[in-house]
């Protein structure tokens, strides 16, 4: 891809939706209003995880003609027959149909009918692409629950038991998958043929994506103890990690490329671009996968003049000086290896999430994004021990000074963050300074610093 091809993307903009959302909350807390079941799961929602329900709507089944003006008049058309869809923000399809129903993401059926001890039938089977169950119904609005395993679909599709046992056996393999080798190329490549292979025998890149981002979830929640503490207050609501807002992925520059390319061979599409240049040296893709509508922050180190290029797609070659995202892979690894996704940011009311955190004793970093359409924290972070002998090659090549080198060694370097984040207006976009400040904050040259901040506000 050439410099002007991505152009149009690399400085994209999104701008919050005040109207859009005010015309979906107000639908709502309408026809929800005499749903008993579903207010008090708003509530178990809100006291047991701070998650809000809006942030979990996967689409709302309508059945008059006012809903359909009214999300029309907010900005919502016909992008198929019968589903309204508003491409300016993160906001629900409505479907028109025969019941109304709002239909909420969970990340397992099973797990919420359990949490919520309900005698319901589920409709597919387990893995199968969609599953749902009519959670409360009421003879207004009816809430139900649906879990997407790489399915764009609205209702269940037609599977049998060979596709169910692919996605299995394929769910087992990215579990298991080799993380550690003698060459990062070595690495990229396994990587690479396990993903080809899965979207072959699944017929699918969506519902291999998905099995992927679980399995990758799950590396990256074993060395997080502010996710693991938090998925099980969310498996105790029932939704589990049905509240994620992105993944991030950090990788060094001479394999970036090649990361990209595995991502995109999954589904994703790159949506636009970030970067601070001679400000703290990094450059992020921000990629979509429209299927699943998962999004990926995907890192890099970054020099000022190559803000121009389609960096996502171009070699790029050896700094000087490694920054953030490139001490980070050369100690931990590339996080698509044995690093694993540096943080999962996930919805919620950031004030309850805050304020819920620091009563379980986890503290969370000073906001990088505080703005009313746009809130983001990341927790301290997990620290994990680095093999010195890679402390020794960065410090002897200029990479660190001998202080934090000295300090890494002996006390290990951050790993792992949740991010509590915070949309409203249906706003989709970053921060890019804010971004700029806690990546500054997080640079491995800075550990000491940063712990003294800390210790200030402990």
């Amino acid at each position: 891809m050439g410099i002007n091809s991505h152009l149009a993307y690399r400085d994209r903009e999104w701008m919050p939706q005040p109207d859009a959302e005010a015309a979906l909350r107000e639908w709502l807390t309408a026809n929800l209003a005499a749903n008993g079941a579903a207010q008090a799961l708003e509530t178990a929602l809100m006291e047991g995880a701070a998650i809000r329900l809006r942030d979990l709507v996967d689409h709302v089944v309508f059945t008059d003609a006012a809903t359909r003006e009214a999300m029309e008049a907010a900005g919502w058309a016909e992008a198929e027959a019968g589903v309204w869809r508003n491409p300016a923000g993160l906001f629900p399809p409505f479907l028109e149909g025969e019941a109304q129903t709002v239909w909420l993401r969970v990340e397992s059926v099973d797990q919420f009918v359990k949490a919520h001890a309900l005698d319901a039938v589920i409709e597919g089977e387990p893995l199968a692409p969609l599953r749902r169950v009519m959670a409360f119904p009421s003879e207004g609005t009816s809430l139900g629950v649906l879990e997407r395993n790489g399915s764009p679909a609205f209702v269940p599709v037609e599977d049998d038991a060979d596709e169910r046992r692919a996605a299995r056996v394929t769910l087992q393999r990215f579990r298991a998958r080799r993380r550690q080798f003698d060459t990062v190329e070595e690495g990229l490549a396994h990587t690479e043929a396990l993903v080809d292979s899965a979207i072959a025998e699944l017929g699918s890149q969506h519902r291999a994506c998905a099995l992927w981002l679980l399995s990758e979830r799950e590396y990256w929640q074993a060395r997080c103890n502010a996710a693991q503490i938090q998925k099980a207050r969310q498996d105790a609501v029932g939704v589990g990690w049905a509240n994620i807002d992105h993944h991030t992925y950090d990788s060094s520059r001479t394999h970036y490329r090649h990361t990209i390319a595995i991502l995109e061979k999954l589904g994703y599409e790159l949506r636009e671009m970030l970067y601070a240049g001679d400000m703290a040296g990094w450059g992020s893709q921000v990629l979509e996968q429209p299927v699943i509508g998962s999004t990926i922050f995907a890192d890099v180190d970054l020099a000022p003049h190559e803000v121009a290029l389609d960096f996502a797609h171009e070699d790029l070659p050896p700094l000087d000086k490694h920054r953030r995202a490139g001490i980070l892979c050369a100690l931990h690894g590339e996080s698509i290896l044995e690093q694993g996704l540096n943080h999962v940011a996930c919805f919620y009311d950031q004030q309850a999430m805050r304020d819920q955190m620091a009563a379980l004793g986890i503290r969370m970093m000073p906001p990088f994004s505080d703005m009313p359409h746009l809130y983001q924290e990341l927790t301290h972070g997990d620290w994990a021990p680095v093999d010195p002998a890679r402390v020794d090659a960065l410090e002897a090549e200029g990479h660190l000074p001998a202080d934090e080198a000295e300090r890494i060694r002996t006390e290990g370097a951050i790993i792992t963050h949740l991010e509590n984040i915070e949309r409203n207006d249906g706003y989709k976009g970053f921060n890019k300074p804010g971004i700029d400040g806690v990546l500054q904050k997080l640079d491995p040259r800075r550990y000491s610093q940063l712990k003294a901040e800390q210790a200030e506000t402990a």
